[in-house]
């Protein structure tokens, strides 16, 4: 898949540098965290759910001067906020971390009219983010480290691009960059959520998909060893899936989410997503595992070189969601960057 681009994509020559490894000392993780608590927050035409991870500072203790910074974190297709919990947990030791549930997802409402656009997601990043920025406290009007897997890279991307003043650095775990081929774990059938009334017939298959089978197709697509994943985990997600198939718009969000990011592939010239990564003016990290499904490893180093101030760090053995399956590798890549920063 490495032609795989649309074809007004740049072709830079030259490659990203790795991304350094930080040594910063990071909690252990023994046991399962459970979620981060969250509210409800208004956002442009409804409400989304966002989890709150409170800042630790240094595992040692001692925090006078320690750096206390703020992050959001963006899920991807038919994931939640819940999909950060480990990672926001290790990075607590300099961010104060914010999880959005984007809309129709994990908690959240539904956007206006029913409308699942990346431009509806990318507004409502933006509106989370203002708020993130307005809370008192040390990092009061500062701008915001943005994370963002698969679809929320993607948005997270864009957001960076239209917003820049609101994004300080800017982390893209396997995000869902434009292809023109769909990769081989995916249905070719899915070209057909661009047809009229195709997704609403997908919404009604996919309800009759429990929620244990639909989170055992999940782990077999986006983890590089499914064996990896603990059995504790696989309870977990089977719960917030069972919870999510209560919520009456699920299937809508997740068939009408994904026929609106193909549609954005189709777009060309300044509003294409390539053409948007090259406009990018923070410092920004690649993370991806060797093992994914879903979006291309190939694509990893093509962004990289493709962004201007960016680094890459690939995952040997990982797969799609690599916040998941692998917390302290992507921990130590996210504050690997920071720590190089200007000024840090």
């Amino acid at each position: 898949m490495t032609d795989a681009f649309l074809s007004d994509a740049p072709r830079p020559e030259g490659g990203a540098p790795d991304a350094p490894a930080s040594s910063t000392a990071l909690p252990e993780l023994h046991r399962l965290l459970p979620p981060w608590p969250g509210d409800q927050l208004p956002v442009s035409g409804g409400e989304v759910f966002v989890r709150r991870t409170p800042w630790t500072g240094p595992v040692d203790g001692d925090v006078d001067g320690a750096p206390r910074e703020r992050a959001l974190y963006v899920h991807g297709l038919g994931g939640a906020s819940t999909n950060w919990t480990d990672l926001a947990g290790l990075l607590a030791v300099r961010l104060e971390g914010w999880a959005v549930d984007l809309p129709g997802f994990g908690r959240s409402q539904p956007p206006p009219r029913g409308r699942y656009s990346i431009r509806g997601h990318v507004r409502a990043v933006v509106d989370v983010l203002e708020h993130v920025r307005a809370q008192p406290g040390e990092g009061l009007g500062r701008p915001v480290h943005l994370l963002g897997n698969s679809l929320g890279g993607l948005v997270s991307l864009l957001v960076a691009a239209h917003r820049p003043d609101l994004v300080a650095t800017l982390t893209l775990v396997s995000p869902a960059m434009p292809v023109y081929r769909v990769p081989p774990s995916f249905s070719r059938a899915l070209l057909l959520l661009l047809l009229p009334g195709i997704p609403s017939l997908a919404e009604k298959r996919m309800a009759g998909i429990t929620p244990e089978e639909s989170v055992r197709a999940m782990v077999r697509m986006c983890f590089g060893d499914p064996a990896r994943v603990p059995r504790e985990r696989i309870d977990q997600a089977v719960a917030e899936m069972r919870e999510r198939s209560e919520q009456p718009w699920a299937d809508r969000a997740l068939t009408r989410s994904m026929r609106g990011l193909i549609t954005s592939y189709l777009r060309v010239g300044r509003a294409n997503a390539w053409r948007m990564a090259a406009s990018l003016s923070q410092p920004t990290l690649v993370i991806w595992g060797d093992r994914d499904k879903l979006v291309d490893p190939a694509l990893a180093p093509r962004l990289a070189a493709v962004v201007p101030d960016s680094r890459l760090r690939l995952l040997e053995g990982i797969g799609h969601v690599a916040m998941l399956e692998a917390p302290e590798p992507t921990a130590r890549a996210v504050l690997g960057m920071l720590e190089q920063l200007p000024g840090r």
